[in-house]
């Protein structure tokens, strides 16, 4: 028998991916921030490859409402919006809110488990100044209990909410609520969830979000006072 011969030559839509995630790190690692103009040319050399896969992820990420074409002036990072912000976590309450009923449902041992341990990760997560571990940990805990719903459609939905949450809002604007009130809440989440207590598990997920965005509101409002004190 011949031997069988595996094609790795990559594809564009390989290259296009890869220009893609590349992005998307330098997004959440602040390398890139809101309200700058992008440079595609910058960006390939800095990835190491062609101009064509770099402006295909950047319509990718046009889509998403992270960037912005401007005709003969090139791309631009959307800036930071209030309003922006408030309609995202209060999308995030109404489709996580309505898949708690389905994940305790159908959650069990294995379920209970793998969600636990995406608990666990994200207590035990590095707290450093810009807390990316913790913003990574956080999203893989609210993914993985809407994720037991079985529900895909809005799981997608809440999948493209954190990714415009966590790659354009840097750590220090989202994790401005204290720690321990994040940790306990998260926890008493989990402990209402294994006890299929569905009215204590909405009241805290409620409230958790809530907090955050509260946070979160006050924080950006403090972020545009300053810009207009400088600009002044």
């Amino acid at each position: 028998m011949g031997k069988k011969i595996i094609n790795n030559k990559k594809t564009k839509d390989d290259f296009t991916q890869e220009a893609y995630m590349g992005i998307r790190r330098m997004f959440f690692l602040n390398e890139i921030i809101p309200g700058q103009k992008v440079s595609y040319g910058d960006l390939a050399k800095r990835l190491k490859m062609s101009t064509t896969p770099v402006i295909q992820a950047l319509k990718r990420l046009e889509y998403q409402g992270l960037v912005r074409h401007e005709s003969n002036r090139g791309y631009y990072t959307e800036n930071i919006s209030l309003k922006e912000i408030i309609e995202i976590y209060e999308f995030r309450e109404l489709i996580e809110i309505s898949l708690l009923p389905k994940a305790i449902e159908r959650i069990d041992n294995k379920g209970l488990k793998t969600l636990k341990k995406a608990l666990d990760n994200h207590l035990d997560a590095v707290r450093d100044i810009y807390l990316k571990e913790r913003l990574l940990k956080d999203m893989e805990f609210h993914l993985i209990l809407a994720t037991l719903s079985g529900c895909t459609i809005q799981i997608n939905t809440l999948k493209s909410l954190f990714d415009l949450l966590y790659l354009k809002y840097r750590g220090n604007v989202l994790f401005v609520t204290p720690m321990d009130t994040v940790d306990s809440e998260h926890i008493k989440l989990y402990e209402y969830i294994a006890d299929s207590n569905l009215s204590g598990a909405t009241g805290i997920l409620k409230k958790h979000i809530s907090n955050v965005k509260k946070h979160a509101i006050i924080s950006i409002e403090k972020i545009n006072k300053e810009k207009t004190i400088k600009s002044i």
